[in-house]
């Protein structure tokens, strides 16, 4: 595959993916390297000493242990939904539609971003099985697809819809009674979802981002001779024998034991019974919609999506064994994130604890004026998400100077959040931490993909810097 061949977006593709396949560290060490640089920059622009941001550092990793638990209940619940195996099936069919690699790309990206503003974990997971599935249907029909492409595509999810939607933390965070930035004084109360999630401002964002990013995924899709498919970056004798070793299921996930001949034991019939996991779900659905009977849309909080889709994923299994069991299945898929996240933290607890946040906030918002001021909250949100890439997180330390700010020209808090959350999902498609659960579904590595995933994040700032100027907010 040669650079100097394709139209210039395929080329700009080509150019990136290569760097990047070069140069990018494992995910790990991507977040060892920032945690120093960091630190290095906490010494040069702020008072603290080497012992105070040691110290920020230590107590950084165990400050957000809640939150933390809530990101891996999200991605997990998202995983057992879409691993469901009717959830499976209908994946499978989808596949069936594109006839070239254009096609699939596009079909791959726009269900991913559609699913991120859903549930950004249910996001990811159904993001790196699909493009997975697109990989292995376009090899076994003879499509030409861009494998790294297909997988970027599958991650733009995460990498440019959640934060606007149902499961985003910022707009959650502000709409939850009690919240922190009552307490400091910086909102007279609780900013309904009704001014952040589903504002116009948001749902307009929201579709205009998708069209623009669909179009160039069909533009950066190479030509079919230049096209790498899935047998490219997965051993292709695991793809043959897909499914030849596959356990039967009875259709909820639970494993038939064909040559099983005795009868289970009153234990195994509880831990098996559907009417038992019926009840439960139905109880927390139940409670569920009661939330939204009461309050409507504003009821959305992170506890209230992590619970809702916790109970609506054993509805859809009805055997609590079944449900248990995908779980643990889903614990590997998050164990990137939990290691990753507390260096994260520290991170997070420097740039707190030294101000160093705080001071890259203030200079920023600094600068802005009424009109300005969505684009600059969306260079903050992207350029704290470089070092901290939690969303909550990042609010819960610059949220404060963002939404002062704001308030101060005149800036309704709801526009001022949702700018702020498009600069925050954006610059995940520099950073793999999120990318995680994807890249082991997809079995392609970071520097394989990233440079798509970068190739895409700077198509996207003219476009995010004009929509931020023009769409209105009402």
């Amino acid at each position: 595959m040669s650079a100097a061949d394709g139209t210039l977006l395929e080329r700009i593709g080509y150019w990136f993916s290569d760097k990047v396949e070069r140069w990018m560290p494992s995910p790990f060490l991507f977040a060892v390297i920032l945690t120093y640089l960091v630190f290095l920059a906490g010494l040069a622009f702020t008072s603290s000493g080497p012992a105070q941001l040691i110290q920020s550092w230590y107590d950084g990793f165990w400050a957000f242990l809640t939150f933390a638990m809530q990101m891996v209940l999200i991605l997990m619940t998202g995983f057992a939904i879409a691993y469901h195996p009717r959830v499976n099936d209908v994946i499978t069919r989808l596949t069936e539609i594109p006839s070239n690699g254009k096609q699939a790309a596009v079909l791959v990206g726009v269900v991913a971003m559609v699913l991120g503003w859903i549930h950004w974990g249910f996001s990811l997971i159904l993001g790196g099985i699909f493009a997975r599935e697109m990989g292995v249907t376009a090899r076994e029909k003879g499509i030409d697809v861009h494998y790294p492409l297909l997988a970027t595509a599958g991650y733009l999810g995460l990498g440019l819809t959640w934060h606007w939607g149902l499961s985003a933390s910022a707009p959650l965070q502000i709409a939850t009674e009690g919240n922190a930035f009552i307490e400091m004084g910086i909102v007279d109360g609780v900013v309904p979802t009704s001014a952040t999630i589903f504002s116009s401002y948001a749902i307009i964002l929201f579709v205009l981002s998708v069209a623009f990013a669909a179009a160039m995924l069909y533009l950066l899709e190479p030509a079919s001779e230049q096209a790498q498919g899935i047998e490219e970056f997965v051993d292709p004798t695991i793809l043959d024998e897909k499914g030849a070793n596959e356990a039967v299921t009875d259709g909820s996930g639970a494993t038939l034991n064909a040559g099983a001949t005795t009868d289970p034991v009153p234990a195994e019939l509880v831990d098996n019974s559907r009417l038992l996991g019926v009840i439960v779900a139905v109880t927390g659905v139940g409670l569920f919609l009661f939330q939204f009977a009461q309050r409507g849309l504003d009821a959305l909080s992170l506890n209230v999506v992590n619970w809702g889709f916790l109970f609506a994923g054993l509805l859809i299994y009805t055997n609590p064994s079944a449900y248990r069991d995908k779980f643990a299945e889903a614990a590997s898929s998050a164990a990137g994130i939990i290691l990753l996240f507390p260096f994260f933290a520290g991170i997070q607890g420097i740039m707190s604890g030294s101000g160093l946040a705080e001071l890259l906030a203030t200079q920023l918002v600094a600068v802005a004026s009424p009109a300005t001021f969505p684009i600059v909250a969306w260079l903050t949100g992207a350029i704290i998400n470089l070092f901290v890439p939690s969303g909550g997180g990042e609010w819960i330390v610059v949220g404060p100077s963002v939404l002062q700010a704001a308030n101060d020209l005149g800036v309704p808090a709801g526009k001022a959040t949702i700018a702020y959350a498009v600069g925050d999902a954006h610059t995940n498609l520099l950073n793999p931490f999120w990318a995680l659960p994807l890249l082991a579904i997809t079995g392609i590595k970071a520097r394989e993909m990233f440079g798509y995933a970068v190739a895409m994040l700077l198509l996207l700032i003219p476009f995010l810097t004009i929509v931020l100027y023009v769409v209105p907010y009402w």
